[in-house]
């Protein structure tokens, strides 16, 4: 089943889809995952090529609740993505978890955000700063904010932002404060600050996002105390995992790799008992 919903964050409207688990358990008292799908750059809910439409029907028939939504000014969303910025984009985020945290049926212990792209750049900051956050996946994942959206959008585009208060990309209204929200953050640097689980996957043939970054970032993973940092490389997969085989193995692999770590979990708590 999935339902249609608004989440309202300080005077916006984010549409959003809630799936429900399709697994077939009839157990209701039991509490689910829930994993919360944030888009990239000027995305949407749906993805491209139905991306996020797809992963969010695959992870429910595997249990879980899954949110997806529109960011501000992105799809059926209110507001003006290119005045809204980085830091807006977290605290939506922030929204939607509260939205999904005051779900009985939901595991606390198992918040998931999945971004990618940008959005795997707003799912770190947002678990660095929200400890409900207890595991990440990041598909294709933004490194460095400013000089990566620069690249796409072109230094010219962002020259005519500075000069002229805006500019456009693919019909959006980019203005400086978005540009500017992007370089308060380094999600790098931050990136030791989550003790969660960590998912990393990235195709070879990226060609927005360099593919070394998901190397990196598992470097960077693996300094920390606590919590553990998987890679999965997709062979000959772009930026938005267009052909219909890297789709599913991406799915596939996000999808078994959240199953081991509930069976992981279960075994640990029988052998605490």
């Amino acid at each position: 089943m999935e339902k249609h919903l608004t989440l309202r964050h300080d005077g916006l409207e984010l549409a959003a889809t809630l799936h429900y688990p399709t697994d077939g358990n009839k157990n209701d008292s039991e509490k689910k995952q829930v994993i919360i799908i944030c888009h990239g750059f000027i995305g949407s809910r749906i993805g491209v090529d139905r991306l996020f439409v797809k992963t969010a029907r695959a992870l429910a028939s595997q249990g879980s609740y899954v949110l997806r939504f529109d960011y501000g000014g992105c799809g059926e969303s209110g507001g003006d993505y290119g005045s809204l910025g980085f830091d807006s984009m977290i605290d939506q985020t922030r929204s939607a978890i509260d939205y999904v945290a005051g779900m009985e049926c939901v595991d606390p212990r198992r918040i998931v955000l999945l971004g990618h792209s940008l959005g795997g750049a707003v799912a770190i900051m947002t678990a660095v700063k929200d400890k409900r956050v207890k595991r990440l996946v990041l598909w294709s994942p933004v490194a460095y904010p400013f000089n990566d959206i620069v690249r796409i959008v072109g230094r010219s585009s962002y020259d005519e932002a500075v000069t002229n208060g805006s500019s456009d990309h693919a019909g959006y209204t980019l203005q400086p404060v978005f540009f500017e929200s992007l370089l308060q953050h380094q999600p790098f640097q931050s990136a030791t600050k989550f003790g969660g689980e960590v998912l990393l996957i990235h195709g070879t043939s990226d060609e927005l996002i360099p593919v070394d970054y998901s190397f990196l970032y598992q470097k960077v993973f693996w300094t920390r105390n606590e919590g553990l940092c998987d890679k999965e490389i997709v062979f000959q997969a772009n930026h938005t995992y267009s052909n219909r085989t890297h789709q599913e193995e991406a799915i596939r692999v996000t999808s078994d790799w959240l199953s081991g770590l509930d069976k992981q979990q279960q075994e640990w708590h029988n052998w605490s008992i």
